[in-house]
């Protein structure tokens, strides 16, 4: 018989069953199909910063949407996709290093050996910076079988 004490317990075990069937992640971070927030994945290296990008100049690439701050920017991810976007897909480059995935968001970036790296918020890029060399051997070892379970 179904009481409110079996169907409260049943609710309470239902985000670990969710978590427990949770597929792969998307190879590309992105909120509402939106990689990086909508900044200019070019921009971190032409103006060292995150620049927000405009629907004008947006692109389907990998699962989500791109967008730029202009044509020009937009033209040099599509010659280079892969110089230009974060890695590990834009997931948090120091949650990777210990075998997770996280968000992130815009202005938590590092750009390391002309490589876009983000983390989850401004403490954790802090973290990350201590030892990037370190973290981004471990996630370079750890992405490829997260990213397909």
């Amino acid at each position: 018989m179904l009481n409110r004490r079996t169907l409260l317990a049943g609710l309470a075990a239902l985000p670990l069953t969710a978590v427990a069937l949770r597929a792969a992640p998307a190879e590309v971070f992105a909120t509402g199909h939106i990689a990086i927030g909508g900044a200019d994945p070019v921009a971190y290296f032409t103006a060292h910063a995150p620049v927000i990008g405009s629907a004008e100049f947006g692109l389907m690439w990998r699962g989500a949407t791109w967008l730029f701050a202009s044509a020009d920017t937009m033209e040099a991810f599509e010659m280079d996709p892969q110089r230009f976007c974060p890695a590990y897909g834009g997931h948090c480059a120091h949650a990777m290093a210990d075998g997770a995935i996280a968000s992130t968001v815009p202005e938590a970036f590092a750009i390391h050996q002309d490589r876009l790296y983000l983390t989850h918020n401004l403490a954790v890029r802090a973290l990350w910076q201590a030892d990037m060399p370190g973290f981004i051997a471990r996630a370079d070892r750890l992405w490829p079988a997260l990213l397909h379970g």
